[in-house]
């Protein structure tokens, strides 16, 4: 008789159905583990060895193939211990080989015979909810699995409790939700002082999710500006916390199995590489721009990024969504992130103080400058201008303003912004401003008479691209919702038109 235990494999946040097949037979001894494992997955014949030496069992002496189909899928991850170890379990009689298949299986076994959690177990549950099937994952993973829906949840500490379930001497109770917590609270922008001008910007793109570029020399600012923007976000709506989590699930990165209500705010180091900031390596795993989804990618010392890492944004910041191929898979992950970039004039830095520029200036700074190519540059909705501060502002109090009376702002504009896009197709329907395009960009952007003249006028001095256009369309339409208007007017494009630079420099 063949066992047999379902599980999954993860292509992005998809899962694939997989079927662990065991069977015992007779003749030459032996323990094979076929249907194109990774090594992770043929290590796991001595974990599950172990785990059943702990529980005080011992494989018998036949001839056993374990079978992971479909055959040609790589099986990759040590998630597929615990399937295994059910699997040789009901071949041996200890579990009832007709009740497995009612479930999903998915976990770690430590030589003891305990379950470590794994990623993916998210995605896992809502898989297995949408076959009717049940999920045992490992105790650790039991509230992220709660999140699923109405599906039995078997969250064991160990090997030994799954089997005493079963057998009916122990029961395993339903594992609960469990939310991340806020952590500590969020840098205040009343901290920064000065710089009211990229204060605006930064409202601005914290209410309508825009891009934002900062320029300035050392010292003015802008990364303490960056670090403050996730204090102005409102908290991720249910159906996006459950999209960021199963990200983070799949990345190993949901601590404690709770959802997360936070958006994500990353900012990798300069020297990042292009899989670790799009995503890729040898199982194609999210890079910093999908755990940035619905959240803030912050790049700091923008043109210290390798030039090709920084032209594989161009795609994802257009279509919400990156696309990971191999020769083994194509993956598909969800970017949709608000890119905020933080740059020096120069290398130096202080290109408009003449006591300090190097003698190369102003050479310098265009050749600094242009490692951002036009068509990322053309991408980002706001630039602003990070000037040093000067001591009188330094010595001043503290501003009236913080990140509360800015956050409840935003809060309201966003707000307004999720009731006008309500009606949109599901797969298609934007959340916020910068999410908006064509006809429904034109029909909820479109500026009074004086506006259509004055971004006219614009277009044609500055040789706007049709995206440049479409950009300031967007953070005027923005501008009117912060103060609360139905219509966007000359005065929001005028103001738009300040935040557009034709290119670096400029």
């Amino acid at each position: 008789m063949v066992a047999r235990v379902n599980t999954v494999a993860f292509q992005g946040i998809e899962v694939l159905d997989i079927e662990v097949q065991v069977l015992m037979a007779g003749g030459l001894v032996g323990f094979n583990v076929v249907g194109l494992p990774d090594k992770a997955v043929g290590e796991s014949r001595e974990r599950v060895r172990a785990a059943l030496h702990a529980m005080g069992l011992a494989l018998p002496p036949k001839r056993i193939t374990v079978n992971l189909a479909p055959a040609d899928v790589l099986k990759e991850g040590s998630h597929f211990d615990l399937p295994i170890a059910l699997g040789l379990l009901a071949a041996m009689g200890v579990l009832p080989a007709e009740e497995l298949p009612g479930y999903v299986a998915l976990g770690e076994l430590a030589l003891d015979g305990s379950l470590l959690p794994v990623a993916g177990v998210l995605p896992a549950a809502i898989g297995a909810g949408a076959h009717e099937r049940g999920l045992i994952c490992p105790a650790a993973s039991g509230g992220e699995a709660a999140w699923a829906g109405g599906l039995e949840v078997l969250a064991a500490p160990s090997l030994l409790a799954i089997v005493n379930h079963f057998k009916g001497t122990q029961v395993l109770a339903r594992p609960e939700p469990r939310i991340a917590e806020a952590g500590g609270p969020q840098p205040d922008l009343r901290d920064v002082k000065g710089q009211e001008t990229a204060k605006r910007a930064l409202e601005l793109a914290a209410a309508g999710g825009h891009n934002l570029l900062m320029v300035g020399p050392p010292g003015s600012g802008k990364s303490m500006l960056a670090q403050r923007l996730a204090g102005l976000l409102p908290p991720l709506e249910p159906a996006e916390a459950l999209e960021v989590s199963m990200i983070h699930s799949v990345a190993g990165r949901l601590e404690g199995g709770r959802l997360l209500r936070r958006r994500p705010f990353r900012d990798p180091h300069h020297g990042a590489s292009l899989p670790a900031l799009v995503g890729g390596g040898p199982r194609a795993r999210p890079g910093e721009i999908s755990l940035a989804h619905q959240g803030v990618l912050f790049l700091d010392e923008l043109p210290e990024f390798a030039r090709q890492t920084l032209e594989a944004l161009r795609q994802p910041v257009e279509t919400g969504r990156v696309t990971v191929a191999r020769a083994a898979a194509h993956v598909t992950y969800p970017a949709r992130f608000q890119l905020v970039a933080a740059m020096n004039p120069c290398r130096c830095g202080y290109l408009d103080d003449p006591g300090r520029a190097c003698a190369r200036a102003p050479k310098c700074a265009a050749d600094y400058q242009s490692r951002i190519s036009g068509p990322l540059f053309d991408r980002i909705d706001l630039h602003v201008d990070a000037p040093a501060v000067s001591i009188t502002d330094l010595s001043l109090a503290p501003p009236a303003e913080g990140s509360a009376e800015v956050a409840a702002r935003v809060a309201a504009a966003r707000t307004v912004q999720a009731e006008r896009y309500r009606d949109g197709a599901a797969d298609r329907r934007a959340r916020t401003n910068a999410e908006a395009d064509g006809e429904l960009l034109e029909r909820v952007a479109s500026p009074d008479a004086p506006g259509r003249a004055l971004l006219a006028e614009a277009a044609e001095r500055l040789k706007l691209s049709a995206r440049g256009f479409h950009r300031i369309l967007r953070v005027a339409r923005t501008l009117a919702d912060l103060e609360g208007l139905d219509g966007v007017r000359r005065l929001h494009v005028a103001e738009a038109i300040s935040y557009r630079r034709v290119e670096p420099g400029r």
